[in-house]
């Protein structure tokens, strides 16, 4: 495996990481927006990793972890473990079966809230379509 050549697979997760860090600011920003007050940089920190109003976003949040530390790693990204990212994401935002029900109904209610996530989900939706598939 060391001769494999990532390249393709790598540049398509960045894309992906890239377009979910997107995605993430601006639900925290609705989600913020509709909780009210967030107080300072810290507050808001605080409101957005420990506050129940915010726990929907986590499931997004610990995926985005786990994509970067993949992408940090030094194994090579071969076309399944690309797969199996896209199918998580969609698993997230649909159109495959809702992994995390709550995450997929907010993002849903998000989506019909915010043009600028409604934009969003579609540069999301593009870089995922592009995603080899491993069949």
């Amino acid at each position: 495996m060391s001769n494999f050549d990532d390249t393709g697979n790598r540049q398509q997760l960045q894309q992906l990481a890239q377009d979910l860090r997107k995605m993430h600011k601006q639900l925290i920003d609705l989600q913020s927006r509709s909780f009210g007050d967030v107080g300072n940089p810290f507050a808001h920190l605080q409101l957005v990793t420990m506050h129940p109003d915010f726990a929907w976003l986590r499931s997004l949040s610990e995926f985005m972890v786990s994509l970067d530390e993949r992408l940090d790693d030094k194994v090579a990204l071969d076309d399944a473990t690309v797969t199996a990212f896209r199918q998580a994401v969609e698993a997230l935002i649909g159109p495959a079966a809702a992994s995390q029900p709550e995450f997929r109904e907010k993002y849903l209610a998000a989506l019909h809230a915010s043009p600028d996530i409604t934009m969003l989900h579609g540069g999301l939706r593009l870089t995922l379509s592009k995603l080899q598939r491993a069949n």
